[in-house]
């Protein structure tokens, strides 16, 4: 399963991931990467993403429940594919 926490701003995935790969070890340091929206020209407009890798669904529902504890304090939001 993998798990696309979204942000605004940089620094809150950064802080994210950092917590993250602290509090879940078994699934590893979680990547940060920029998303551009499609059909914006600005670059302002980017959302940063935490993609937490988790294919062998290690994570608990406490620890979902503990990944959106984690959002709601950074204004992001989480998507699952």
């Amino acid at each position: 399963m993998r798990h696309l926490l979204v942000f605004a701003e940089r620094d809150a995935a950064e802080e994210v991931a950092e917590i993250v790969a602290e509090e879940f070890p078994m699934i590893g340091v979680p990547a940060v990467v920029r998303e551009t929206l499609a059909g914006e020209d600005d670059a302002e407009d980017a959302q940063w993403l935490v993609v937490v890798e988790d294919p062998a669904d290690t994570l608990t529902p406490e620890g979902l429940a503990r990944l959106d504890v984690l959002l709601e304090d950074c204004d992001g939001w989480r998507e699952t594919g």
